[in-house]
């Protein structure tokens, strides 16, 4: 009888330890999270930022890393690559903390160090703490310790996105690097979406300025680790355009002299270092005051992000330590004495689309 049970307890270990080997080894070889290589016989699939952002920065051989939130989802590699003149690669955390970018930095640079870093520096996250940062960027993906791998391996989600991966490419749904984790095919980039998305705030009393500043200050820390540890690669880091209905939310809710503070303290910070060129599409009036280029009060098109970078290239909207105070000055004269109401009177549509409705953007010119 207890022979009888031992081998029925050592088949039933048997069949356990063959079934997670079984499971490791599918999970290994179709590695739906990118994280020991690129595939070669089969298209990647794109499912979750946060769980492949690691095995883009370690592999993918890029000498242009573009690194930003949502806001930078729709920069085609192709596009960064034709304006920079190098291989590229777009990664992307959407609402991004800065504790996330930080993950993403370090397994980079552990894998190599790229000539250019473009950093999109969203003033959201360049305001904000870290309470609202969640466990939902896996620690086993981005750290040095080879033995937690296992959480990866023999885990039913990867397990089930192994599967997912190959029945995609058997279905022909595969996908490129250049259009991996985009989101703009289906959006109607318009000024009546952008409006419609734009839930526009009651007006409050004026914020203080000393917790944005401090906040800035700590997610700046971050920035700059990444700077002064990386002296030969250059960081190209920017304001992301926002639109214009961003400054109306900002006066109303009464955070704009707060938000200037946080920008003037990015702005000293990070053009202290020689290996920093900073820019600022934000205060750009073609990009941000035509609401036909949004979706809602921030998110843009393709067709701006090939703008910036053609602006970035051509060393446009550049801050610099001789212009960043009187930019910074102007445009917050700007959009404090700015007429948003204008954008919720007929009238004011019915011209501009007397004079707009069939005029290219600039950049189709």
């Amino acid at each position: 009888m207890k022979q009888a049970y031992r081998r029925w307890v050592c088949g039933l270990v048997a069949a356990v330890a063959v079934l997670l080997a079984l499971c490791a080894a599918v999970v290994y070889v179709v590695d739906p999270c990118l994280y020991y290589r690129m595939p070669d016989r089969w298209e990647p699939v794109f499912f979750s930022e946060r769980y492949q952002a690691a095995g883009l920065a370690k592999n993918v051989p890029a000498d242009t890393v573009l690194v930003g939130t949502s806001m930078a989802a729709n920069y085609r590699a192709s596009q960064i690559e034709d304006a920079f003149g190098t291989s590229a690669v777009r990664i992307t955390i959407p609402d991004g903390y800065l504790s996330e970018f930080d993950k993403v930095m370090d397994v980079l640079f552990r894998s190599r160090t790229p000539q250019r870093v473009v950093f999109g520096l969203d003033v959201n996250i360049l305001t904000r703490d870290e309470s609202g940062v969640t466990s939902a960027m896996p620690d086993y993906l981005y750290n040095e310790n080879p033995f937690d791998d296992a959480q990866y391996l023999l885990n039913k989600d990867t397990l089930y996105y192994s599967g997912f991966v190959l029945v995609s490419n058997s279905w022909g749904s595969g996908e490129t690097l250049d259009e991996g984790f985009t989101w703009d095919g289906d959006i109607w980039w318009n000024h009546m979406t952008a409006l419609d998305n734009y839930d526009r705030p009651e007006v409050q009393p004026t914020q203080p300025v000393e917790p944005y500043v401090e906040n800035a200050k700590a997610n700046l820390r971050v920035v700059t680790d990444w700077i002064s540890a990386h002296p030969d690669t250059e960081f190209d880091i920017f304001f992301p355009p926002y639109s214009i209905l961003f400054w109306d939310k900002t006066e109303r809710l009464g955070e704009m002299d707060a938000v200037f503070a946080a920008m003037s303290t990015a702005c000293e910070t990070l053009l202290a270092y020689d290996n920093v060129q900073l820019y600022a599409p934000l205060l750009d009036k073609e990009l941000v005051l035509n609401l036909d280029n949004y979706c809602d009060y921030v998110h843009h098109s393709n067709g701006v992000c090939q703008r910036v970078l053609d602006k970035m290239t051509a060393g446009e909207d550049r801050l610099t330590a001789e212009n960043w105070q009187e930019t910074l000055a102007n445009w917050q004269a700007f959009v404090v004495d700015y007429n948003y109401d204008q954008y919720w009177d007929p009238a004011f549509w019915q011209a501009w689309n007397t004079t707009h409705v069939s005029a290219p953007k600039p950049w189709e010119t």
